[in-house]
């Protein structure tokens, strides 16, 4: 198979698995305040089970997931890229054509739908990207790797105003600014008072001009405020990524003993690091700083190795032609409309406009909707497949990104 023509199916069996696991950690953002994303014990848990739920989620899942996207985004970047380049087309014009549209799909979903958005940051760091298409795969690596230091280094700095801030409030000292610097903080990565908590949960149960009038103030300031916070590492991901598709790991073109060895030194270095890094918050009593310590900073260096192990594991474990295969293929395929429709899905059910499930489900009975939600991914995905050759939202991405109406009927093929 020419990899950089054709459609590599290996790519979307991994988007499938990637665009359904993100959900295991942003259902806690649909449901919950936001300390919750971060901090178990700020809301939602009750009991040892929903503990061990975040304890492996944390391990296993969170950061994980989103790199792995953000690995594909990269390599299906070149694979778009390239496609163009076969077609005599203008690739600088493709590709920036559908970051253009891919930034207002994720402005308007970041600002009427849900606050978690990625796909505007995608958008931005996606641009950037394009610079560092021609490297080859290892001058990507170094590249990557220098960003993930970098970032792991502005995290540090951050981290020091934190422990600076926290100690001025705990000597009685701080000013009006530190104190609410502490609070944004406390409201990001620990423990909230019972006031912020009922007000947060008040707001997220009422009608949809009060979910969308407390959203909008924080969603106008969020591109600005992504980028520069994480956007070196997205950016590095999105690096590796290219790199790992260069070299024919994304497609599956490795032996199987190399996608052995590599699951074996991500999985073998990145899991005892998590786990320690888990242990480091539990001793501090998930207070701000050691969360923010242990669940941001001291994970960075090592979430890359997770994700690749992540992709060998995905990989090994694929079976061609197999049903579930084809059908989390088919997922992954149609990883933008189903991800928007998942958030069409868990803001209607949880925000008070809808269900108004928020803040009622504990933490591990959160996971009953993130089942259901992949039940159907799963049943859906494919079945459209097999009679449209795009997806909705790709099809309509596809079709502003190239100015014309693209053919939507017959089965997928390309």
């Amino acid at each position: 198979m020419n990899t950089g023509v054709a459609r590599v199916a290996m790519l979307d069996v991994i988007r499938g698995v990637a665009v359904m696991g993100i959900l295991i950690m942003n259902i806690v953002a649909f449901a919950m305040p936001e300390a919750a994303y971060m901090n178990p014990a700020s809301f939602g848990s009750h009991g040892a089970v929903d503990y061990g739920v975040w304890a492996v989620n944390f391990v296993l899942v969170d950061g994980k997931m989103r790199g792995l996207f953000s690995f594909l985004f990269g390599a299906s970047m070149l694979l778009v890229i390239e496609r163009a380049e076969a077609k005599g087309e203008n690739p600088l014009r493709v590709h920036y054509a559908r970051m253009f549209w891919l930034l207002l799909f994720g402005l308007a979903h970041l600002y009427f739908i849900w606050w978690g958005d990625i796909l505007h940051h995608y958008a931005l760091v996606g641009a950037l990207a394009y610079a560092f298409r021609k490297m080859p795969p290892h001058q990507l690596v170094i590249a990557g790797l220098i960003l993930i230091g970098l970032e792991t280094a502005l995290i540090f700095t951050l981290m020091r105003g934190m422990s600076h801030s926290q100690a001025l409030v705990a000597a009685h000292h701080a000013d009006a600014a530190t104190l609410q610097q502490y609070r944004n903080y406390v409201e990001s990565f620990g423990q909230p008072d019972a006031a912020y908590l009922a007000h947060d949960v008040a707001v997220h149960r009422g009608g949809y001009a009060m979910v969308f009038a407390d959203r909008l103030p924080v969603a106008m300031r969020t591109p600005i405020q992504t980028l520069p916070f994480v956007g070196m590492e997205t950016l590095a991901y999105m690096l590796l990524g290219m790199a790992c598709f260069k070299t024919g790991m994304l497609s599956g073109a490795w032996p199987r003993a190399l996608y052995r060895r590599w699951l074996a030194i991500g999985f073998g270095i990145g899991i005892p690091a998590y786990v320690v890094l888990l242990v480091l918050q539990v001793r501090g009593g998930f207070d701000p700083y050691w969360v923010a310590l242990g669940g941001v900073t001291l994970s960075t260096p090592f979430r890359p190795l997770m994700i690749i192990g992540w992709a060998c594991l995905i990989i090994l474990l694929a079976r061609p032609g197999g049903a579930l295969t084809a059908r989390i293929g088919a997922t992954g395929r149609m990883a933008f409309s189903n991800y928007l429709g998942t958030s069409l899905i868990c803001s209607t059910l949880f925000y008070g406009y809808g269900g108004g499930l928020y803040g009622q489900l504990s933490r591990a009975e959160l996971y009953i909707v993130v089942a259901a939600v992949w039940v159907l991914m799963l049943l859906w995905s494919k079945p459209w497949l097999d009679h449209f050759r795009y997806g909705p939202f790709e099809w309509l991405w596809r079709s502003l990104a190239r100015g014309k109406l693209q053919p939507m009927r017959g089965a997928a093929t390309d």
